[in-house]
C-alpha cells in the first residue's frame, strides 16, 4: 500500500462535535476521546491544512430529512445549540473557519474551495459509521486521494467501526487505511 500523503495533503476532521461526544448524548461515540489524541497529532502535523466539519441540523424537513429528526427528537434543535458546537479541544485544531453542512456527508463544494478538485485527504473524525463514510466514499469518486486514519476516528460501536472500516478499504488505490502512526511517518519525509 502507498500512502498518498506528503506536504500537499489536506487533513479533515469531520465533526468533532458535542453531540458526538457528550457521554449523555444519544449520538455520542465511547471511542471519542481515544480517537481525538490521534486526531490532535495529526492536526499538529498538518499546521494549516486542516479543516473541520461540523454537521448542523439544517436540513428540510419536508425531505427524509423530516423522518430523520422525527426519530431523533433530541438533535432537532437550532443549528446554534451547544450541542452542535465543536468539543473545547476541537476549537484550535484549525485556522480556517469549519466547513457546516446539513449532510452526513461534508465532500462538495464547500471542501473543494479549500482543498481544490482532486486533492489528497486524510480523514478522521466522527462516526466512522456515518458522517466519515458518507465522505469518503464521494470524494473518492470525484478523484480525491483518501487516507483514512482508521485510529483517529470513531465509530458508533466497535463493530459499526469495523464495518466501515471494511467497506472503505474496498476501494483501493483512491482509499487507503491507516493508523496515525503510518501517517506521521509519511509526513515526515
Amino acid at each position: 500500500m502507498t500512502l498518498r500523503v506528503d506536504r500537499d495533503a489536506w487533513l479533515v476532521v469531520i465533526d468533532p462535535q458535542v453531540i458526538f461526544a457528550a457521554p449523555d448524548s444519544d449520538w455520542a461515540s465511547p471511542f471519542f476521546d481515544e480517537a481525538f489524541a490521534n486526531i490532535r497529532a495529526l492536526a499538529s502535523a498538518f499546521g494549516e491544512r486542516v479543516i473541520v466539519t461540523r454537521w448542523v441540523p439544517t436540513a428540510d424537513r419536508e425531505t427524509s430529512w423530516g423522518e430523520y429528526f422525527a426519530a431523533w427528537p433530541f438533535a432537532d434543535q437550532p443549528a446554534d445549540n451547544h450541542l452542535f458546537d465543536l468539543v473545547p479541544e476541537a476549537r484550535d485544531l484549525s485556522p480556517l473557519p469549519t466547513v457546516d453542512l446539513p449532510t452526513f456527508g461534508k465532500w462538495g463544494e464547500a471542501l473543494t474551495d479549500i482543498t481544490g478538485p482532486a486533492p489528497k485527504l486524510v480523514i478522521t473524525g466522527v462516526s466512522t459509521d456515518c458522517c466519515v463514510l458518507s465522505t469518503v466514499l464521494p470524494a473518492a469518486d470525484a478523484g480525491a486521494w483518501v487516507t483514512v486514519a482508521t485510529d483517529a476516528c470513531a465509530g458508533s460501536t466497535a463493530e459499526n467501526h469495523a464495518a466501515a472500516v471494511h467497506v472503505m478499504g474496498l476501494y483501493p488505490p483512491q482509499i487507503s487505511l491507516a493508523t496515525t502512526a503510518e501517517i506521521l511517518a509519511a509526513t515526515s519525509h
